[in-house]
């Protein structure tokens, strides 16, 4: 790719990527608890009302921001990925490859997958090969411009990835790689310069991918069969968990912080004083104290000269009820579970699933997409080996409160119905049926072993001569 041409495509998919990269960034401080209200400009003053430029009334600036959306997508992410879900190909070679190429830290990889697509509406994971084997790693959201095609099945043609990084000298460079699916090609620009008189090529890239590289230090050729990148869609829409729980969550913060404000600026009991005959204030505080009385100046008769005191009631009724109505709003609008619901007596299985329902219909969404991504890597996988998969299946656990004894009633009422993997996938106390059937099969041939060498001890051996 020439240089001019690369300098038009890169300008062009990153000015139509920054309304993207500004949400998927707005999604991931509300998962850090950095909300709006964090961010809020300082309240603004009558001029007439201030001493010094300050509102002696309104000095209180409060800005608490609740977790409730960290709270969200970790309970979706908890609730699907404590238990990754398990690949079986049909076939124990490849079966083994996968699990060795996915690595301990899949399980990992899949929370961060989820996290990702709930703040930003679709995750990537980004694979490659070299020297050591096969390598996969989860892309933040933000970092990827996905060309796609106008096809009714959305054929990912190319992606381009940007990100920053540092050279040795410690410069801050923008480092953009374009990923077809049979090449790469990869260019930078200092962070202070602009893409039309700052790109070159990126000789960096070296340092990256050691095999395939062609005589240029920025291209390198693969043979992959495909784009590099698989998507892990939030749900069917794409779109972000925050969505629908942004201008709740906002709400709830500025109640509280506000409420807390008034418990700071609102004095219990304020003092009216009609013609007070003292100097000033401070005189009048001292006399109340120190005399218990205080001295005014009366007009005559039907003259109301005294102290009074007026007393301000907040409205912690209205702004309970506000608060209660919008938390219950949050978890409702954000399918999630509310830790502080009550009513659920019952400790039936049956009975749980209700309290499961919403997030289960969200972590079904996502569960539909997930499995797309996940098959395309596990087949991503076993090309990388020179292996082919004809059929593949994957077995979800959610990790959620249960009636255990149900589910092992279930499982015994099962057999002869259902077949022994499937019967053992679902079982609450095994972890990986594949290894739990082959722990049966051993200790089946243990018992006939034992059983046959018992058998020969009692009425194998040669019968006793009768006595004659």
């Amino acid at each position: 790719m020439e240089l001019d041409t690369a300098k038009k495509l890169i300008t062009r998919y990153v000015s139509g990527h920054s309304a993207f990269m500004a949400k998927a960034q707005e999604g991931e401080r509300y998962y850090r608890v950095q909300n709006d209200i964090l961010f809020r400009k300082p309240k603004k003053t009558d001029d007439a009302q201030t001493v010094d430029g300050v509102n002696p009334l309104r000095q209180a600036d409060n800005r608490i921001a609740f977790s409730f959306y960290q709270l969200l997508v970790n309970q979706k992410a908890g609730y699907m990925f404590t238990t990754p879900p398990l690949i079986d190909t049909g076939s124990e070679k490849v079966n083994n490859i996968i699990v060795r190429d996915l690595g301990d830290a899949y399980p990992r990889k899949m929370k961060d997958l989820c996290v990702n697509a709930s703040n930003a509406g679709v995750a990537w994971v980004h694979y490659w090969i070299d020297e050591a084997g096969f390598h996969y790693g989860v892309v933040p959201s933000y970092e990827v411009i996905p060309v796609w095609s106008q096809k009714l099945d959305k054929e990912l043609l190319a992606v381009l990835r940007v990100y920053k990084d540092f050279d040795e000298q410690g410069d801050e460079w923008y480092i953009y790689e374009f990923w077809t699916d049979k090449e790469c090609e990869a260019f930078r620009r200092r962070s202070a310069d602009d893409i039309q008189t700052g790109l070159v090529t990126c000789p960096m890239f070296v340092d990256f991918y050691v095999s395939g590289l062609s005589e240029a230090d920025n291209i390198l050729r693969h043979n992959y069969g495909r784009v590099p990148f698989i998507p892990f869609f939030n749900n069917n829409t794409s779109s972000r968990d925050l969505d629908v729980v942004k201008k709740l969550i906002d709400a709830y913060d500025k109640t509280f912080s506000g409420f807390v404000d008034d418990l700071e600026d609102i004095q219990e009991i304020i003092f009216v004083l009609t013609n007070y005959g003292g100097q000033n204030l401070k005189e009048f505080l001292h006399d109340l104290k120190y005399y218990k009385a205080i001295q005014v100046e009366s007009a005559g008769d039907g003259d109301k000269s005294g102290v009074s005191t007026l007393s301000i009631d907040i409205p912690v009724e209205a702004r309970d009820k506000l608060l209660e109505i919008t938390r219950k709003a949050i978890f409702d609008m954000g399918q999630g579970i509310d830790p502080q619901q009550q009513g659920l007596d019952a400790t039936s299985g049956e009975a749980m699933k209700f309290l499961y329902a919403l997030l289960e219909i969200k972590a079904g969404l996502m569960e539909t997409e997930f499995r797309i991504g996940l098959g395309e890597l596990a087949r991503a996988i076993a090309k990388a080996h020179f292996r082919q998969v004809d059929q593949l299946t994957q077995t979800w656990t959610r990790t959620s409160i249960r009636n255990d004894a149900e589910l092992v009633d279930m499982c015994s009422k099962s057999v002869g119905i259902l077949s022994k993997k499937t019967i053992l996938k679902n079982h609450p106390f095994v972890e990986n049926a594949e290894a739990e059937e082959k722990q049966l099969d051993k200790e089946k041939q243990d018992d006939d072993q034992n059983d046959d060498i018992y058998g020969n001890d009692l009425g194998g051996g040669k019968e006793e001569p009768e006595d004659v």
